[in-house]
């Protein structure tokens, strides 16, 4: 599979960074399916009683971090669950071992593991692979955005809605009560210009379907560099409008992707409400 990235980073460094984080991501996410059994086991609150980590979490982002690591091991690294290491080659790996680990403990249908290959600052690659469905959405920054399932690579392009009136928007909230007390707020404000909202719980799967053109945009106040760093590149290779905007006080920053056809509407309204929310 060859990458045709934007200028920048070589060619053949980021076909490297690709053939590397699939690679990693399908094996991590196949751990992730033979723990899912057992998910309840091991359970651990962080930063809130309702923000919780499992020890298959842990595990996953052991073995990301070994495979990559281990390929490559002047590349830095951030994860999710501790995993941090500056690095010397320019390279950092962003690492969500599992995105939606509440999905997980309860047996819901979304939860997927994320990695990202930032070259000197700049994402270059994204993969995210979604465990129970088996599809994994890739990109290379300037190369398009895809999906594999069963062998079977389809490439990525979002939706045209016509207007906000037809368009579906996917969602998801915080941690911090104060900070979903606010959201709750700002949906209200959202929802009666829309076609209507969905949640899946993880945001990495929700931008992805946004880039498969499944859902029309999505929004989210108060995530990480893990959630979503990896799903942007997706989103934008497909088309999307993203964009990640501070000013919002706690939950900085807010996540944007949105069908261009409604991208300046959207952008309008969901800024607006959480405004008027602050």
């Amino acid at each position: 599979m060859t990458a045709t990235p934007a200028p920048g980073a070589p060619a053949s460094l980021v076909d490297e960074l690709l053939a590397l984080a699939l690679a990693t991501a399908g094996e991590a996410a196949a751990l992730v399916a033979a723990g899912a059994a057992g998910a309840a086991d091991d359970v651990q609150s962080k930063t809130t009683a309702v923000d919780v980590v499992t020890a298959v979490d842990k595990a996953s982002e052991r073995l990301v971090v070994d495979r990559l690591l281990g390929a490559r091991p002047d590349d830095g690294v951030l994860g999710e669950e501790g995993a941090s290491r500056t690095g010397t080659s320019g390279v950092r790996w962003v690492v969500d071992p599992i995105d939606g680990t509440v999905n997980f403990l309860y047996g819901l249908g979304s939860y997927a593991v994320c990695i990202a290959a930032e070259v000197d600052g700049v994402v270059e690659v994204g993969v995210v692979a979604d465990v129970p469905t088996g599809e994994t959405f890739a990109a290379v920054r300037g190369g398009g955005a895809w999906v594999l399932r069963d062998g079977v690579r389809t490439e990525l392009r979002c939706s045209a809605p016509v207007d906000l009136e037809h368009t579906l928007v996917a969602t998801g909230f915080a941690y911090d009560r104060d900070i979903r007390a606010r959201q709750g707020r700002v949906l209200a404000r959202v929802l009666p210009e829309v076609r209507d909202v969905r949640r899946w719980g993880s945001a990495a799967v929700e931008i992805c379907l946004a880039a498969a053109g499944r859902v029309d945009a999505y929004f989210q106040l108060d995530l990480k560099p893990w959630d979503h760093l990896a799903a942007d590149l997706v989103a934008a290779e497909a088309g999307l409008q993203v964009e990640v905007l501070t000013g919002f006080g706690a939950g900085d920053p807010l996540v944007l992707a949105a069908a261009p056809s409604v991208a300046g509407p959207f952008l309008d309204l969901v800024r607006s409400a959480h405004e008027q929310e602050a």
